[in-house]
């Protein structure tokens, strides 16, 4: 679906920077180099992670060369980093790969930590800054919103695997609580029905395993800033199968 539909987005509608989550992209857990360099072939920008970062320990060998991101929140000691600065047209452009609490891996407070990494972007006078919160609580993520608004560009949810309707754009700053999946969207998290229902049932299951067939659905959120790093509008596109790019949503702009 990434290959079908990326370069019609940065076409289509003027995309400089392209972020893509990478936490499922090797059957369903995790990144592998071979996949890694596959993705890296597509006009992505920058990939990040979350708590299936480490899953192929192979991507590891990557991190200090690609545009690959891990939850910053992990310990300093943890390979990879969790911020990449680029410069575009000119424009310095943060990206900040966050990772939540609740039913996370151990890592730093992720308030605490992200009010760091934000203070010193500010101190730098790098306004254009975007965020990934990885995060399974929606109240953490919205919790974020309401500590960074007017302060960051975008805030863009992901882990949950489902699209939400709250997309926003809040005194300057554009917020979703999760983008939504790419690839399988009639089973559970992308994966075969059989093992997920009976995890479900009887609380004991086999590895799920990736559907080998199944409906695709393509999601992503666009955002478009000014010279101050202020999001002036924010929508997201939707393809199912191989259908047409279509905008399902536009954000709400809180007067």
């Amino acid at each position: 679906m990434l290959k079908r539909y990326v370069e019609k987005v940065k076409k289509e509608h003027a995309i400089d920077l392209f972020i893509v989550n990478y936490e499922n992209a090797s059957h369903g857990f995790g990144l592998s180099e071979k996949n890694a360099k596959e993705l890296l072939k597509l006009p992505i920008d920058v990939m990040t992670g979350g708590n299936h970062t480490w899953d192929k320990k192979e991507i590891i060998n990557l991190m200090d060369t690609s545009p690959i991101l891990r939850p910053i929140n992990y310990p300093e000691e943890a390979p990879g980093r969790g911020l990449l600065v680029l410069e575009l047209e000119g424009v310095k452009v943060a990206v900040i790969n966050l990772m939540g609490y609740f039913t996370m891996p151990m890592v730093d407070n992720p308030f605490t930590k992200i009010e760091q990494i934000v203070s010193k972007l500010e101190h730098e006078g790098i306004k254009h800054i975007f965020i990934d919160f990885h995060a399974e609580a929606t109240a953490e993520k919205r919790a974020l919103l309401l500590m960074l608004k007017g302060r960051v560009s975008a805030i863009c949810g992901s882990h949950t695997h489902i699209g939400t309707d709250d997309l926003v754009i809040d005194s300057g700053t554009s917020y979703v609580t999760d983008a939504g999946l790419i690839g399988c969207r009639d089973n559970a998290l992308g994966m075969e029905q059989e093992e997920v229902l009976k995890k479900c049932l009887i609380g004991v299951a086999n590895k799920f395993e990736v559907t080998n067939k199944c409906k695709k659905i393509f999601q992503c959120i666009v955002t478009e800033l000014d010279s101050e790093g202020r999001a002036i509008d924010a929508y997201k596109l939707k393809a199912f199968d191989e259908g047409e790019l279509e905008v399902t949503q536009r954000a709400y702009v809180e007067q």
